[in-house]
């Protein structure tokens, strides 16, 4: 490449204005409403920021497993922080929509058609990525192949909890030979051997420091991945009560039962033999 050409692909990179850096044109013109209702603006919006929070949560969980991979704890110890803020920045956007009544929903409600939050790619992506491997929920994705494809070579790879067992079993016992196979297509389900380890990590904090804090800093994402979860149910019970949701789903209890889903139950399990 001369050096005309490297000018040109320099000058080609440098960005022009905030508006082009940040593609505003496209961001600020894809809220499309179907109605004349005030309030179905709110709904776009709150739906699409909170996709792109997904977005950066899918992007941040990648780097995490690849740090878990190389060994890097103090770098996962950051990353799984910076999550964690992302769902308490999610739950703080339950707040705005709350302000829409059941009437303001009402107007612009039966446009929505078929289109539902659980249909949502990203939202399974993280579930799939954290451990809560709900394979009957990939039949949602089938119309869509690369959806169906990327969620499906997912479920074939241990998740980040599975690597953190890993790692705990390694650090322990010397090796993962007594480790249990990573939990693919299948619901989480607690295991003993786990919870008997981490018991130890738990008794003997000074000694397995970092075991400890990377405990704990996937317990702090659970936590406010529950608490998201419990405000979005809350939300949906505020604005429609125990009509069925859209998608086809029932709603609050569709919802309701998702509160039961426990993404380390070890983690949590072992509190109570402390």
């Amino acid at each position: 490449m001369s050096q005309t050409d490297t000018d040109k692909v320099a000058e080609q990179s440098v960005v022009q204005s905030y508006r082009d850096y940040l593609k505003l044109d496209s961001i600020l013109s894809a809220q499309n409403t179907l109605t004349t209702s005030h309030d179905e603006m709110l709904f776009i919006i709150q739906h699409q920021t909170t996709e792109l929070w997904m977005k950066m949560v899918i992007h941040e969980l990648s780097q995490v497993r690849k740090d878990m991979e190389a060994s890097q704890l103090q770098h996962v110890f950051k990353t799984l922080s910076r999550v964690a803020r992302i769902f308490d920045q999610l739950n703080g956007a339950w707040e705005v929509l709350r302000t829409m009544t059941p009437s303001d929903y009402t107007e612009f409600r039966s446009n929505l058609g078929t289109a539902s939050g659980i249909q949502s790619y990203q939202y399974r992506m993280i579930e799939y990525m954290l451990g809560n491997r709900a394979v009957g929920n990939l039949k949602m994705h089938e119309e869509n192949d690369v959806e169906f494809q990327t969620l499906s070579a997912e479920l074939d790879r241990p998740s980040i909890y599975d690597l953190a067992i890993q790692i705990l079993f390694v650090t322990l016992d010397g090796d993962d030979r007594k480790m249990p196979p990573p939990q693919l297509r299948q619901p989480r389900q607690p295991d003993l051997a786990v919870q008997k380890r981490w018991q130890v990590v738990y008794e003997d904090t000074e000694q397995y420091w970092e075991l400890y804090e990377l405990a704990e800093k996937l317990v702090d994402l659970e936590d406010y991945f529950r608490r998201w979860r419990f405000n979005h149910v809350t939300t949906v019970e505020r604005v429609i009560g125990f009509k069925t949701g859209t998608g086809g789903s029932s709603g609050v209890p569709f919802l309701t039962k998702r509160l039961n889903v426990v993404l380390f139950p070890e983690l949590w399990r072992v509190r109570g033999d402390l």
